[in-house]
């Protein structure tokens, strides 16, 4: 049995390789979850046996980021780290802790501000002019990256402050550096370009892009700098003004003031109760957030209080990070598992050795495609880092390199269909590999599974059990034949009483009727969603005279290029999907858009897009509406867009229509102007 002492040992030993690569080689071989969880364990180690605490412990020292290839700068004040907390019962022990060091009565109101996933940085101004910038190194000395920070667009060279404002003489500020994460999509969008490696981790590559030798190559990359904390300042600006910050707030408001890039979503809280009341709302909206956050930090606001309570360790006793549920951990790449889609799109899929993450146990995530993982040179039995983001599907990040021994294999795609055997294609020019064998059996039943979905035809009692029992009980082999499903037949199986058997026929019943967008819209047409379906039943009116067009015709749509005229055309020049159509038109399915609603021309000439949940009309709702009344509905927002109508969780949209001055309408102002 292992002894305290030899456990302390080791875990000292662990946390120490692990810092090391971590800050050092820029190079971690476990995640952030998996290193709190060794450091948690020594802390609580060291407070049962307190002889057990040497001096270099990891509990008693900061990690450092140093490096040998740059000068080094001594900071003016220890640039600390955070204490955590897990859970509500870690904040409540923490104030307790902090009240029981202050007069009896002391009521604390707290700063609650996003903790960002960066690299620290420290930047000191003299008379408002950027002098120095360094890394938080082991909080005493960091490495000079002065030439660096000064490409970071938003980093002032030169305090902007204005009118009656001006800087202090002597002003040193504490922030972090990271990418928004769209800028880092597109990065790694122009490495897949360029045919280069992918970058694994938006914070080592920030920490990476930050020490290079050559500043072009760091201005190139698109870095921010949020800046939240002032670590020292002069008692005067340079006009020999006091100056004051009594708060947190104040502090905060004041580096606003002065031009400064501070992070959104700060707030002031008058009790500890109000702010554990926002944690789910964080939660929730952390995915949402344009940057990566890993918690939230708690401050004590009276930056004299703050001061008064001091340090314990290396932690201020003043503020505390609560840590969200880890997003990601590492571990062992067991197989690859090629799924087959609707479409016969290969989809490989890892199997995991479990692993606690995002709030589950996860055993399998996505790999996107055969290229993705190529490109990440993933391989079996890697050491690999997963990502699950709230209800995002879990997905492989990349492979723990440095974690390799020698035996890992290579990934290659599988050279035929795992369900049905067919010779695996892979098209010229694209990315994904397909089985083409329309009646590949899991084809068939994914196919079905989509047609009958709410987003499609909508057939309610027919989830994707159902669909199984009926194609194992060779009830149905494609989607026309859930249109002839009888009543004797669905009695045999078991579940099938014959109130369930009643409601599904009258539910398939109802679906013959749907409109020839929303059949459209089912048939698995890649590239064909709801707003392509709709535009294609406007055009055409029946699916026989859509099934005769050729590519030029069905191009003169807007908003259909050439690749998605030649999809359609395909798709209906293919045997097994005439069979089909011909099936469903046999069984009284409905097959044209009848006559064209006309109400008005107060819309004509005017382009649409719809975005959000509106509070009354439903998404065909307001198309048929608009084209009613002479407008026309596409599906994204270009400078060309008459207006964009918006509801509950608008997303991208709004803002891109925004950006561009393109009208925004709610529900009421649309329907007013319909008069």
């Amino acid at each position: 049995m292992t002894t305290p002492e030899a456990r302390a040992n080791q875990l000292r030993q662990l946390l120490n390789e692990h810092s090391h690569r971590y800050y050092i080689l820029n190079a971690p071989t476990i995640s952030d979850a998996e290193f709190d969880k060794l450091y948690h364990e020594l802390v609580a180690l060291e407070a049962e046996y307190p002889n057990l605490i040497t001096p270099d412990s990891p509990t008693q020292r900061a990690g450092s980021d140093l490096t040998e290839d740059f000068p080094k700068v001594e900071h003016p004040a220890p640039i600390l780290s955070l204490a955590n907390g897990f859970d509500e019962s870690d904040l409540t022990a923490w104030e307790e802790r902090t009240l029981k060091l202050l007069p009896t009565g002391t009521q604390l109101a707290y700063m609650l501000e996003p903790k960002l996933d960066g690299l620290t940085v420290v930047i000191h101004y003299e008379n408002g002019v950027l002098v120095k910038a360094a890394t938080r190194g082991n909080g005493r000395v960091g490495d000079d990256v002065t030439a660096n920070v000064r490409t970071i667009k938003t980093v002032p060279l030169r305090i902007p402050a204005t009118g009656q404002m001006s800087p202090p003489r002597y002003l040193v500020v504490r922030g972090e550096i990271l990418f928004l994460k769209h800028d880092f999509l597109a990065l790694n969008e122009r490495q897949r370009e360029a045919g280069l490696p992918l970058y694994v981790n938006a914070r080592n590559t920030a920490s990476g892009t930050l020490k290079q030798k050559d500043s072009r190559i760091t201005a190139s990359r698109p870095l921010i700098c949020y800046l939240y904390d002032i670590v020292e300042m002069s008692a005067d600006d340079i006009n020999g003004n006091p100056i004051q910050l009594p708060t947190q707030q104040k502090m905060l408001d004041y580096m606003r003031d002065m031009g400064f890039f501070i992070p959104p979503e700060s707030h002031l809280y008058p009790t500890l109760s109000h702010i554990i009341q926002q944690i789910p709302t964080w939660v929730k909206k952390r995915d949402m957030l344009d940057f990566e956050i890993d918690g939230l930090v708690i401050k004590v606001n009276d930056r004299k209080i703050y001061a008064e309570l001091g340090i314990v360790g290396k932690d201020p006793r003043g503020a505390i990070a609560y840590k969200f549920p880890a997003e990601e951990a590492t571990t062992t790449l067991r197989d690859v598992i090629a799924n087959v889609g609707r479409t016969g799109k290969l989809t490989p899929t890892a199997s995991l050795e479990p692993v606690f993450v995002g709030g589950v146990t996860v055993s399998n995530a996505t790999m996107h495609n055969y290229k993705f993982i190529s490109e990440l040179d993933v391989r079996l039995g890697d050491k690999v880092i997963i990502k699950r983001s709230g209800d995002v599907i879990p997905y492989v990040i990349g492979p723990v390199i440095e974690a390799r021994d020698g035996s890992e294999q290579p990934i290659l795609p599988p050279t035929h269909c795992p369900i049905c055997n067919t010779p695996i294609i892979q098209p010229e020019g694209a990315v994904d590999h397909f089985c083409p064998n329309p009646v590949c059996p899991e084809r068939v039943y994914r196919s079905i599974e989509f047609f009958v979905s709410k987003g499609a035809m909508d057939i309610e009692g027919m989830g994707g059990q159902t669909v199984k029992a009926l194609i194992d009980a060779g009830f149905i082999k494609d989607e026309a034949d859930i249109f002839t499903l009888k009543a004797d037949d669905l009695l045999t199986l078991e579940g099938f009483a014959q109130k369930k058997v009643d409601n599904l026929l009258a539910s398939i019943e109802r679906a013959k009727s749907r409109p020839l967008a929303q059949l459209l819209a089912s048939l698995g047409i890649d590239g064909v969603g709801s707003t392509v379906s709709q535009s294609l039943a406007d055009k055409f009116r029946s699916i026989r005279t859509l099934m005769d067009a050729d590519v030029d015709t069905i191009q003169e749509i807007e908003g259909i290029g050439d690749v998605l005229a030649r999809n359609i055309v395909t798709w209906f020049d293919d045997e097994h999907h005439q069979r089909l159509i011909a099936k469903m038109s046999e069984a009284s399915v409905n097959m044209d858009a009848g006559e064209r609603v006309v109400l008005g021309d107060s819309l004509a000439g005017k382009t649409f897009v719809l975005t959000g949940t509106l509070p009354t009309l439903s998404r065909e709702k307001a198309t048929e509406l608009i084209e009613a009344h002479g407008g026309k509905v596409t599906s994204s927002v270009s400078k060309k867009t008459h207006f964009v109508l918006i509801g509950d969780s608008p997303g991208s949209k709004a803002e891109k229509a925004a950006q561009l001055g393109v009208p925004i309408l709610d529900e009421d102002a649309f329907l007013k102007m319909l008069g």
